[in-house]
């Protein structure tokens, strides 16, 4: 048992490295835009937080609906049916664009997003001049996603790894003379994301058109036909609930940052660093639920189903078990980590009250991440996304808020404010990891 645990537990490392590594290359834009922005303005600074906010929100519930992709060909190459997977990475493409164009109108509408953050009028042109940057930018970024989820399903993401690094040093570059030579501020950051990201598209279509691998899928045998109905409806099927089940957790955590605001600087400074924290160990668990996934999908598709489930329950308690053992670490630096962050004694305080609540907060998310992309290797998404919608909105924020502003005279000193938000959340994680893998055992059998 022990030796078939492990045996798996490397092969989901194995597939999952390449993806951990380009996903830390995608943080790292974002920390190079933050680093050169703060060198500008306040005002360009604060038009980054709020376009970033907007952006992430259309962009990961967008990416969710193209991901679909990924169990559907993962399927059908365990299967050996790799003479679909051409017709239906076109279908895909399909998809994909249209999901671009709402993305990109979604942006592009940017009264929405000001009247949130009721900016002033000098800001919100700032604000608005930034989002037309990405407005350009997403279609090629769910483009590239398309490609990431298309190689992640044939055990390949080493590709997509290489091109995310590689776009790094043209991040930089363009990102000092848009924003620093040209003067174009916040704005130019936006631009350089959307040359960035068309260059990353770009390659990844010829990465489709002269590598050799992709050949014996004959992408383009039958040239773009109209998309049909079937393929569209199965890709659907799976992609809203999936884009929905993302959007929920993301406005979850953002919500979350929205409400804690209310309480004043310090517990959300203290909160923002609770947050980051999170952010970065998230990456973790993320790559080994791509992973493992992936192994589930081919596996099903070649007719294992015994080796499947084996598979799929290995990969949530190896993610697990990697982040009990990465909270202990983190624990054990503490202080350095917390003095890392800030130098602001109170600030630190206050992210010491958070750390241990955000290490719990890992270690559940950890587990309930891998249960829900193995649910997805099965082709189901629709419950997990009910899951997440009970779990998140209903305990996470429900009871988070009830806690975090003592609506109930119940309420302990310790669950009051930041705490109460994230007690609130460790309960609906909990909670969401139990359903999630009571779903597991029984679609798996």
């Amino acid at each position: 048992m022990i030796r078939t645990f492990w045996h798996n537990a490397k092969r989901i490392i194995a597939l999952a490295t390449p993806v951990w590594v380009g996903q830390l290359a995608v943080i790292v834009y974002g920390v190079i835009d933050t680093a050169m922005i703060a060198r500008t303005s306040a005002q360009d600074l604060a038009a980054l937080a709020v376009g970033s906010a907007a952006y992430i929100t259309v962009f990961v519930g967008s990416q969710g609906v193209v991901q679909a992709v990924s169990p559907i060909v993962g399927q059908l190459y365990g299967a050996g049916r790799v003479h679909e997977i051409g017709r239906m990475l076109r279908e895909a493409a399909w998809l994909a664009a249209a999901v671009a164009l709402v993305a990109a109108l979604c942006l592009a509408w940017t009264w929405p997003w000001l009247q949130l953050t009721r900016a002033s009028p000098e800001l919100g042109r700032t604000i608005a001049h930034y989002l037309w940057g990405l407005v350009v930018a997403v279609p090629a970024a769910i483009g590239f996603r398309l490609f990431a989820s298309f190689n992640t399903a044939l055990s390949r993401p080493r590709i997509t790894m290489r091109i995310q690094l590689g776009a790094l040093a043209f991040k930089v570059a363009l990102n000092w003379l848009l924003i620093f030579e040209l003067g174009w501020g916040a704005p130019g950051c936006a631009w350089a994301t959307a040359l960035v990201m068309w260059g990353m598209f770009l390659v990844s279509l010829g990465c489709l058109k002269w590598d050799s691998f992709y050949q014996k899928f004959e992408l383009g045998r039958d040239g773009w036909k109209k998309p049909t109905w079937p393929a569209q409806r199965e890709l659907l099927r799976l992609g809203l609930p999936m884009g929905a089940a993302y959007l929920i957790e993301v406005s979850g955590f953002t919500f979350m940052a929205l409400f804690i605001a209310r309480l004043g600087a310090v517990p959300v400074a203290g909160h923002q660093i609770a947050a980051n924290l999170s952010t970065v160990l998230f990456m973790t668990p993320l790559a080994l639920g791509q992973a493992a996934s992936t192994l589930v999908a081919q596996t099903v598709g070649a007719g294992q189903r015994a080796q499947a489930r084996q598979l799929g329950w290995h990969g949530i308690v190896l993610a697990t078990v990697l982040a009990i053992v990465m909270a202990l670490l983190l624990w054990t630096l503490r202080e350095p980590l917390l003095r890392a962050y800030s130098s602001d004694p109170v600030i630190v305080q206050a992210a010491f009250g958070l750390l241990a609540l955000s290490l719990s907060y890992h270690v559940l998310d950890s587990c309930q991440t891998v249960a829900a992309f193995t649910l997805r290797a099965y082709k189901v998404a629709t419950l997990p996304m009910l899951i997440y919608a009970l779990c998140v909105w209903g305990v996470g924020l429900g009871l988070g808020y009830t806690l975090a502003f003592n609506l109930s005279a119940q309420v302990p000193p310790g669950l009051q404010g930041a705490a109460g938000f994230w007690a609130a959340n460790i309960a609906g994680l909990t909670l969401a990891s139990l359903l999630l893998c009571l779903t597991l055992k029984k679609v798996s059998e």
